[in-house]
């Protein structure tokens, strides 16, 4: 007799003779019945049929939470819609140009709870240059605006743009959206958010809804330009 015929029947050889070999518990169907396991439940013996009904459990609960969760999401998103829909109505009913970048600011924090906003343009119309809104905007500030094809998010860095916030030591974490026509062309403003919790706006957080806020605020505030 050859060593490798006394090699003793692993696991491995049980699991893929069942396998290969799908009619066994027809011709022993006693056996679904005598097979004894152990419940993950309290450790009792319970029957194979039992087992795999509990496993069917586990299997129906653990898709019921997936459900709950997708459906979770999809009331936060229609909420965060509705809030979006909001504050760009407010936009559209602005009649004079120039209040557009404080009621941009202000419905931002009221209709999303951020604690802090600020807003700045550059290369305005001479009609709006003395405007509280087109001063004090460094070239750095528009260099980085320009350079930044995301908004940014994360903690507060020391940016100059920060200065801009009524509350700047208060300023924990930070987005900071550019304002531009495209995405070819360089930005012409800067829209600050802030907050005292440092997990607000987390580096590597999802910015969709940021560049959506973007793209609306500067078709907004292209009245402003020349």
């Amino acid at each position: 007799m050859t060593s490798s015929a006394m090699q003793p029947i692993t696991e491995e050889d049980i699991a893929q003779f069942l396998i290969h070999t799908p009619d066994f518990f027809e011709r022993h169907a006693d056996l679904l019945g005598a097979v004894q396991l152990t419940s993950p439940h309290g450790g009792r013996a319970v029957s194979l049929q039992e087992r795999q009904a509990e496993m069917l459990r586990e299997k129906i609960k653990v898709l019921e939470q997936r459900l709950m969760e997708m459906m979770r999401h999809g009331t936060e998103n229609m909420l965060i819609g509705d809030k979006l829909q909001r504050w760009a109505r407010q936009l559209f009913l602005v009649a004079r140009a120039a209040d557009l970048p404080a009621v941009l600011v202000s419905e931002m924090k009221a209709q999303f709870s951020v604690p802090q906003a600020a807003l700045k343009v550059w290369g305005v119309a001479e009609a709006f240059a003395d405007e509280a809104f087109a001063q004090d905007v460094s070239e750095d500030v528009r260099s980085l605006a320009s350079s930044i094809g995301a908004p940014y998010c994360g903690v507060n860095s020391g940016f100059d743009a920060v200065q801009w916030l009524d509350e700047p030591d208060a300023a924990a974490s930070l987005a900071l959206i550019p304002l531009r026509p495209s995405s070819r062309e360089p930005a012409f403003g800067l829209l600050v958010l802030a907050s005292p919790d440092s997990q607000r706006f987390q580096i590597g957080m999802a910015t969709d809804f940021l560049e959506r806020i973007a793209e609306l605020a500067s078709a907004a505030l292209s009245r402003l330009r020349d």
